[in-house]
């Protein structure tokens, strides 16, 4: 019974530790916004931001850890150059190009911007004050590694979701109002229009990057065998998918209540700190904004020490050190542009990686099934990202007629899932050409 205490009370820390990992800002700004949209159509919003908020980063998570947890590894199986060019970007899209720059916006959307007036909010100067001491604390902490940054982390992850869960019994128990009616796409598709919103979580990417995490945490633990890690991965998975679940419900809810009490917000991180508020006066909003701040800066310097040892590693001749001075002061100029460019400009770049990004997964759970041949992934991958491409630059506010006339008419394609298909008659194909190959060596 001893040990089978310990094996449930060192699975469950693998599974808290899982969880405050993928707990950032994302996580926390993006479902109340949702809710203030979907309204009365918030379950079917919520399912699909569900689906690629939760689900599949639990997915990714079980497939890179079943595979040794190493991503560029698993994706040189393509081709060494994509396993580095394909590594990198995920890297760069949970680093310094969105997600960290991201943290600094949301720190002064929730932290900040709530108690400035209306002259002061529209002026550039409290949004670039505030992110440059956002970043000269994370550039401090970074360059400083201590066990400081974990023991705040293994804190404010609890604190965090204490918050959340009186934030969403106060808002069940006296709601701030009735359900209002959806607005833009969510009339008319919530579902598909939720599943893309789960993308901005950026929860997909991180789970390829977090699997050699929770790989070598199960591994100091003494366990090398490889069934093992995977059950253990799983249970891991399952916890911080549970923990997910509960804060996108909940703040989604909360959004959902929140518009004839506190009026329609374009961010979500303003929706939060103006609901907290209703719910449970200054106080109440002070108190998120200071967990939520620090929460932010645990994220960063994780993100910033991630993307340096990474590319420390690519490129030897930079140091680590340059590479941290890099990538902060790349993120506190690009935190600059406000949360909502912020979300603009990253919305169009997931809608191309993140199919991708899926359809790699998947292949990666049954790739046995063909032996890992390279034609496989290629022409899956290929056909995936020409209509994910498409997806990337309509989303960003272009058009081609002849690709458009294309990709229209695919099934799903009014979904978001157009690149479904595509990317299952490329699976089809390369295994067809992989066993007509091996049969023809076979013969020889």
């Amino acid at each position: 019974m001893k040990n089978l205490g310990d094996l449930v009370k060192n699975n469950l820390a693998v599974g808290f530790m899982l969880f405050a990992l993928f707990l950032g800002a994302g996580n926390i700004i993006f479902p109340p916004l949702l809710g203030q949209q979907a309204g009365e159509n918030i379950v079917p919003a919520m399912i699909g931001f569900l689906i690629t908020g939760v689900g599949l980063p639990l997915l990714g998570i079980v497939a890179v850890a079943k595979n040794g947890g190493d991503l560029q590894e698993v994706a040189s199986r393509i081709h060494p150059w994509f396993g580095v060019i394909f590594t990198s970007v995920v890297y760069l899209s949970i680093g310094p190009l969105f997600a960290i720059p991201r943290t600094g916006a949301v720190t002064y959307e929730i932290g900040i911007a709530p108690y400035l007036s209306d002259a002061q909010a529209d002026s550039w100067v409290p949004l670039f004050i505030s992110s440059f001491i956002y970043f000269a604390i994370s550039l401090y902490l970074a360059l400083n590694p201590t066990k400081l940054v974990d023991r705040i982390g293994k804190i404010l992850t609890p604190a965090l979701l204490i918050v959340i869960l009186l934030l969403a019994l106060k808002s069940v128990i006296t709601p701030l109002g009735a359900l209002q009616e959806a607005n833009g796409d969510y009339i008319t598709k919530a579902f598909s229009k939720g599943f893309v919103e789960g993308y901005l979580t950026m929860d997909v990417l991180a789970s390829l990057v977090f699997g050699i995490v929770v790989v070598q945490s199960i591994q100091a633990k003494g366990i090398i065998d490889r069934t093992k890690q995977v059950t253990i991965t799983i249970f891991a998975g399952i916890i911080a998918a549970i923990g997910l679940a509960f804060v996108y419900v909940s703040l989604s809810w909360i959004g959902a209540s929140s518009p004839s009490a506190i009026g329609y917000f374009n961010e979500g991180g303003s929706v939060i700190s103006a609901a907290s508020k209703a719910l449970y006066g200054s106080g109440g909003s002070i108190i998120l904004s200071l967990v939520i701040i620090l929460a932010c800066i645990t994220t960063s310097v994780g993100l910033i020490t991630a993307n340096a040892t990474y590319f420390a590693k690519i490129f030897p001749k930079a140091s680590y050190k340059l590479l941290v001075v890099i990538f902060t002061v790349f993120s506190f100029f690009i935190s600059n542009f406000g949360l909502a460019k912020l979300i603009a400009i990253t919305l169009p770049v997931l809608l191309f990686i993140y199919p991708i990004a899926i359809v790699l997964m998947f292949m990666v759970m049954f790739d046995k099934a063909w032996n890992r041949a390279p034609i496989v992934y290629s022409l899956a991958l290929i056909a995936t990202a020409f209509v994910s491409l498409y997806d990337g630059i309509q989303g960003a506010g272009f058009e081609i007629n002849w690709y458009a006339n294309i990709i229209s008419s695919l099934p799903l394609h009014s979904q978001s899932l157009g690149w479904l298909l595509p990317a299952i008659v490329g699976l089809v194909i390369g295994w067809g050409i992989h066993l007509i190959t091996k049969s023809a060596k076979h013969a020889k």
